[in-house]
């Protein structure tokens, strides 16, 4: 039987360093290719030697698809195309592929210029990977070989993330990347066909959540933000610098405006502003109400929004600073943080999610002393709150595109393993299907029973239809009889005689022959009369003839007598019938071997 083979490199029961590989109809794809926040040393990178110890990876993957720019998604590319090796097709959508390098570079300018690492992809090596990439439009199916394609469907989540439908052959496979089934202020909800892949690999952020109305939330994150500015606060919001950070300005923005608000609000410079440009340049990415209002004002000219310069984290008074990157994890948002740290007045908000390791993850589980790099510590007075304006879907969200898109089987990455075990079972109890959740390395096996589409000849099911017998029902499996072409990858069932015209055939007639010993004193003649006399009584219904040429006929089958050369009272029967009525045939064989009844003249 065909199988799927799905092995996580990363995001297996983990939320971070998003790539899973999987193998469909002899096809090896690598989704995602992101690195993990959470670390700086070897565990950083997914782990390619899994794939193949020496060599390129050229050689053992088909295509590598990113669903979006997020870092945990695409920050290994570089890496992985030019450091190990890959020159394979990179699929992405238009504005991942703009975004992408530009996150790249910022994190290599971190992570190399800034502490220093060696071992690490240059901003060459950013540009060569980018030329491997195939841009994608959604809902456009896109043939990668002969036998492989991909289709991508709007995800929400950030500025170009996509879903995508992966297909070979009959089996298929759908991966959402991260997605988010609520529309927000600036992105639309995601969407998919009922497309029933064999499996749907899900992401599971929040896999145990249900989140409350986002109205209520709006209201208490401006609350909070007003209430620290009154006192004379600043407030830190942590974000990356797509997405939330977008949503959480465009909020704020109005806000300002219509409270006359004169506080300051910041934004760290260079990527957002390449950010914003971005989404003015692919509006149509956006959600109804921006597209709408687009032809009167930009949503991203931001009026009380300005670009943020090092030295403001010292001025005094109240301001609000939106710093890259989300989890504090390294670069300005963690440099205005440590200022920031030891002043009750001030606060933090950290509108995400944050991955184990990172000083976000810290602060929000109640740490109050922080060790920094070489040995100092921090101490946290600052007020630490935690809003989420996470673009993940909900559990209400997962099984929301259950529904929609109807998979055979579930898989679970990007997720914690004790939420995603809370999620395994109702998945399981609601919708009656298995659904599995590998860590890193563990390779989940489907089976799948691959379905062949046939078109039939009309006149062949008129034909069935004429025969009588139940109504064609899905749920019902009926025998047809008829002839399979193949023809040009597709496969049609015709009737016999449609598919000698069609193919420019002659009919070649089989038939079966049988001889049946019979002990009757009467002539060759005579007994055959007696024959059609005993059949004429047995088959009502039935066509039978008498020729006089000596032979008996019913329907196909030929009947002919003759005597045995050693004894004329034992007569040799033979019976000779075409396929089609071999069931008559074996029925009147089996008759006439048990004699002609006594009466019958």
């Amino acid at each position: 039987m065909p199988e799927i083979k799905v092995t996580p490199l990363g995001a297996g029961q983990d939320v971070g360093r998003s790539c899973i590989l999987v193998s469909i109809g002899g096809k090896n794809i690598m989704l995602d290719c992101g690195m993990h926040m959470g670390y700086n040393d070897d565990r950083r990178f997914p782990d390619f030697s899994y794939i193949t110890q020496n060599g390129r990876l050229t050689d053992f993957l088909d295509c590598v698809i990113i669903s979006h720019f997020h870092l945990d998604h695409c920050g290994a590319l570089p890496y992985m195309s030019e450091m190990v090796g890959y020159d394979g097709p990179i699929y992405m959508t238009h504005p991942t592929k703009a975004i992408c390098p530009i996150l790249l570079e910022d994190f290599r300018k971190i992570t190399v210029d800034k502490k220093g690492e060696t071992n690490f992809f240059t901003s060459q090596m950013i540009k060569d990977c980018m030329k491997k990439v195939i841009p994608l439009n959604l809902h456009q199916t896109v043939q990668v070989d002969d036998e492989l394609e991909i289709k991508a469907y709007y995800a929400g989540h950030v500025l170009g993330a996509a879903m995508v439908h992966i297909k070979v052959g009959s089996e298929s496979v759908v991966y959402t990347g991260d997605y988010n089934m609520t529309p927000d202020r600036h992105l639309g909800a995601a969407w998919i066909d009922k497309c029933r892949p064999d499996i749907l690999i899900s992401e599971s952020t929040y896999a145990t959540t249900i989140r409350d109305s986002k109205r209520c939330r709006e209201r208490d994150f401006l609350k909070k933000v007003h209430e620290s500015i009154e006192r004379g606060g600043k407030v830190l919001i942590p974000v990356f610098a797509l997405g939330r950070a977008q949503e959480l300005c465009i909020l704020l923005e109005t806000f300002w405006e219509r409270m006359n608000l004169k506080a300051p609000i910041y934004f760290s410079t260079g990527l957002t502003e390449k950010a914003n440009h971005y989404y003015k340049l692919f509006i149509t990415w956006t959600n109804q109400k921006i597209r709408k209002t687009f032809v009167q004002r930009n949503m991203f000219e931001f009026k009380h929004i300005k670009a943020f310069d090092r030295s403001y984290a010292d001025n005094p008074g109240p301001m609000v600073v939106f710093a890259t990157p989300g989890m504090l994890h390294a670069g300005q948002s963690l440099q205005i943080f440590k200022k920031w740290a030891g002043n009750e007045k001030n606060m933090v908000i950290m509108p995400g999610y944050c991955v184990q390791g990172t000083i976000g993850h810290k602060i929000l589980n109640g740490q109050r002393k922080l060790e920094m790099e070489g040995r100092a510590t921090l101490d946290v007075k600052l007020q630490v709150e935690y809003m989420s304006f996470s673009a993940h879907a909900d559990a209400k969200g997962i099984m929301q595109l259950i529904r929609m898109a109807e998979p055979r089987n579930m898989l679970l990455v990007h997720g914690e393993a004790v939420k995603m075990e809370f999620l395994k079972g109702k998945i399981e109890q609601e919708f009656s299907i298995d659904c599995y959740m590998p860590a890193n390395g563990e390779t989940t096996t489907v089976t799948t029973n691959p379905s062949v589409p046939v078109d039939i000849s009309l006149n062949l099911l008129k034909r069935e239809m004429a025969l009588g017998g139940p109504l064609p029902d899905p749920k019902k499996p009926r025998t047809m009889h008829g002839t399979l072409i193949m023809k040009e990858n597709s496969l049609k069932l015709v009737s016999s005689e449609q598919a000698l015209k069609e193919l420019g055939l002659n009919e070649h007639q089989l038939r079966f022959t049988c001889h049946v010993q019979l002990q009757d004193p009467h002539s060759d003649a005579d007994t055959l009369h007696r024959i059609y006399t005993h059949l004429k009584s047995v088959l009502k219904g039935y066509t039978i003839q008498h020729l006089p040429d000596g032979t008996v006929i019913v329907e196909s089958i030929v009947i002919k007598v003759s005597s045995s050369a050693e004894d004329s009272n034992t007569k040799v029967l033979l019976l000779s019938w075409s396929y089609q009525d071999e069931d008559l045939g074996s029925f009147l064989s089996s008759l006439l071997k048990k004699g002609l009844p006594s009466g019958i003249c």
